[in-house]
């Protein structure tokens, strides 16, 4: 693994420019850079559809930065997906859906064509880590940052992409610790790539 797409999921508001979404790609791809990795960049606004395909074919591992928005990625990132992983579906990122005639109610989902590549996902919330594996916290019900992000581990999932363990940042508006943050980021990537 030595070629790194990122992608910045960030949809900009006046409220939250992208700054933090901004620093932790530069985090990372500095990470990666010192270890000898090729980066290249992605945005979920201007870009070109086929451009993007080239770039998922072109990486061994995509990391996705985005900040929750209503506990899923923005609808850039949404519409990003929607555009570029549907224009590489015939042949490119998967050849079908995985089901075959013989077996139409079985194996959905397995006929992903990049089994040689990995992803991983770095969301920031404005939700404190405790709000996360806890039962008795009201929201999530006990669920993990991975079972929230789970709709978007199955995009990786359907093209046969392996899943690098998610990195979160946690209560980023009411109690950042940015700098502890972005030396967590640091960690995590150093670990994992």
């Amino acid at each position: 693994m030595k070629k790194i797409l990122i992608i910045n999921g960030h949809q900009p508001y006046s409220f939250s420019p992208g700054r933090l979404t901004q620093s932790l790609i530069e985090t990372a791809a500095a990470t990666l850079q010192a270890k000898g990795y090729e980066v290249r960049y992605a945005k979920v606004s201007d870009y070109d559809v086929e451009a993007e395909v080239a770039k998922h074919q072109w990486a061994d591992a995509v990391l996705l930065q985005f900040p929750s928005n209503w506990m899923m990625v923005p609808w850039s990132c949404k519409k990003y997906i929607d555009e570029v992983y549907t224009a590489g579906m015939a042949g490119v990122f998967c050849d079908t859906d995985g089901r075959s005639a013989a077996a139409p109610k079985q194996n959905y989902g397995t006929g992903g064509l990049m089994h040689d590549k990995h992803y991983m996902l770095c969301a920031t919330f404005n939700a404190p880590a405790e709000a996360f594996g806890n039962p008795a916290e009201y929201l999530f019900q006990g669920k993990s940052l991975d079972d929230l992000l789970f709709p978007v581990h199955c995009v990786y999932r359907f093209f046969a992409m392996h899943a690098l363990p998610s990195f979160a940042c946690y209560d980023v508006v009411k109690n950042p610790t940015i700098k502890q943050d972005l030396a967590d980021f640091a960690k995590h990537i150093d670990k994992h790539f």
